[in-house]
């Protein structure tokens, strides 16, 4: 049987990886972590999706126990800002549409039932709570929507019944460390030390780990975790590396880190406000946000980038420093190959428009527990893994590519470019589709990739590229019962931004003493 595991490179994959293996196969594999203190850190991923409680859940994490440690705050949604060009916005958040006659609010916000509102405030509760910032929970720890916040136990991303109402923002580098303490205190060896070789044996798998100091590292299986470089999975093993670039052109980003004022201004969102030449997001943590620019040097440089995000966030902060990112778009054609998984950066990236980098982490981890591989190294585990991650992958791409291909903004070469390129398979017939009515879970990308069809109406509706006209069934149906949602809908809003306190008040009275 394969009893040990060397995860190679630390960081937020590694210590992901580490600390999930070690509460899934407890101790009955031996678990290592070789990481370099030379490494920086990418940091990007620093908001989620709401289904990363399953990760904190299954090893046993309480939220008010990790989360202030890790300068976290709580993400509603994302923040959608100028991307029809004229700087109106539209929040996308994490809440399933309601019905009403088996169809959906969305449906009947199209055929003129939403009170001339626009379509995201007419349809959620999030956006009143955004927009008041607001905190999912009140004091004392009861979410709002208290039949959401069950116990998961040991459940997976895959089985989630109900979309819980919220994700987290945290400092990516302070969850790394968090999950070390917690890995390394169920057994899991930390070695601190660099790389300096790679070698195979004669089929070409990986034998050893040669460390400078720490000598020869062999395990039975091989994770890897060492970013953009793809030590293992790329330089060693000649994994093909499948770039999307020709239809996610972004491939560099600035990021700083910026002191809030005034901390109490803390918003419950992140925020992607569109560009010149890309977008630039804005992740409120406990005391200070993280900002940055996404874009693609085909259309900016990093200078002008740089430029162009201090201005926007943090002018006359010389002092700030600016951590610039080159960013490896698509995946690896199989991301498990011989005795050797890449997982994180190593593995795939799409950009960090839809906060998916901590998702495609967790998503892998949780397909290699199912597909943990015996003595014999079964092929077919390893078929089914590979098949399992590019579909993940591929899904979110199409997502990603509708933002832009659907963006209303058209005033330069950027975005007028987006509406030329070519667009992967499926999404030209859904966007088609999507003229004359609304998409459902039949007809979005149909392997799972984290997204419901409710994200995928969000962000057509929001974009400016959904239906005009409603389904013409509803002409045939008494509105009576979605025009009671919406005014439902509308009074829970105003009740939950009235009883709940502000994001940075509960924050502040879960805070260590």
């Amino acid at each position: 049987m394969v009893d040990s595991v060397l995860i190679v490179g630390g960081g937020t994959a590694g210590w992901m990886t580490a600390a999930y293996l070690s509460a899934a196969l407890e101790k009955s594999v031996s678990i290592t972590v070789v990481e370099s203190a030379r490494t920086p850190r990418i940091g990007v991923g620093e908001a989620t999706f709401s289904t990363v409680r399953h990760f904190f859940e299954y090893l046993g994490l309480d939220e008010s126990e990790w989360l202030p440690k890790c300068a976290g705050g709580y993400k509603l949604a994302i923040k959608f800002q100028n991307w029809r060009g004229d700087d109106t916005h539209f929040y996308h958040p994490f809440e399933r549409l309601r019905t009403a006659e088996g169809f959906s609010l969305a449906d009947w916000w199209v055929a003129g039932s939403g009170a001339g509102r626009p379509f995201d405030q007419a349809c959620y509760i999030a956006p009143a709570l955004c927009e008041a910032q607001r905190s999912p929970r009140m004091m004392g720890g009861a979410l709002f929507a208290s039949e959401l916040d069950s116990h998961l136990g040991r459940s997976t991303l895959e089985q989630q019944r109900a979309q819980f109402p919220y994700a987290y923002h945290f400092d990516a580098d302070l969850v790394a460390e968090y999950l070390a303490g917690y890995a390394t205190a169920r057994g899991v060896r930390r070695i601190v030390d660099d790389v300096v070789d790679v070698e195979q044996d004669e089929r070409g798998w990986i034998r050893s780990i040669r460390s400078k100091h720490s000598g020869d590292l062999t395990a039975g299986l091989y994770v890897d975790c060492t970013g953009f470089r793809g030590l293992l999975i790329n330089q060693t093993l000649g994994e093909q590396f499948e770039s999307f670039q020709d239809v996610l052109p972004n491939n560099r980003a600035v990021a700083l880190r910026v002191p809030r004022e005034d901390a109490r201004d803390m918003e419950p969102y992140t925020t992607a406000r569109a560009m010149d030449a890309g977008w630039m997001w804005t992740i409120p943590l406990y005391r200070r946000n993280g900002h940055g620019y996404v874009y693609s040097d085909e259309y900016t440089s990093p200078d002008d980038a740089e430029t162009a995000l201090r201005a926007a966030v943090a002018p006359g902060r010389d002092d700030l420093e600016a951590n610039h990112i080159r960013m490896r778009i698509g995946r690896n054609r199989d991301s498990w190959v011989k005795n050797c998984v890449s997982i994180g950066l190593s593995s795939a990236f799409v950009e960090p428009l839809e906060s998916t980098g901590i998702f495609f982490i967790q998503h892998a981890i949780e397909q290699l527990v199912k597909h943990f591989p015996g003595p014999d190294m079964d092929p077919h585990l390893a078929r089914s893994y590979n098949a399992r991650i590019a579909r993940a992958v591929d899904g979110v791409k199409e997502f990603l590519v509708l933002h832009y291909v659907a963006a209303e903004r058209n005033d330069n070469d950027y975005w007028r470019d987006a509406k030329v390129r070519s667009v992967p398979d499926g999404l030209a017939e859904r966007m088609e589709q999507a003229k004359t009515h609304l998409l459902d879970e039949e007809s979005i990308y149909p392997h799972y990739h984290g997204f419901e069809s409710y994200s995928w109406n969000t962000m057509l509706l929001g974009l400016g590229a959904g239906p005009t006209k409603g389904r013409p069934v509803l002409r045939h149906l008494d509105p009576a019962a979605a025009h009671k949602e919406f005014t439902q809908l509308t009074a829970e809003a105003a009740v939950m931004t009235e009883r709940l306190p502000s994001c940075y008040e509960y924050l502040t009275s879960i805070q260590p003493h």
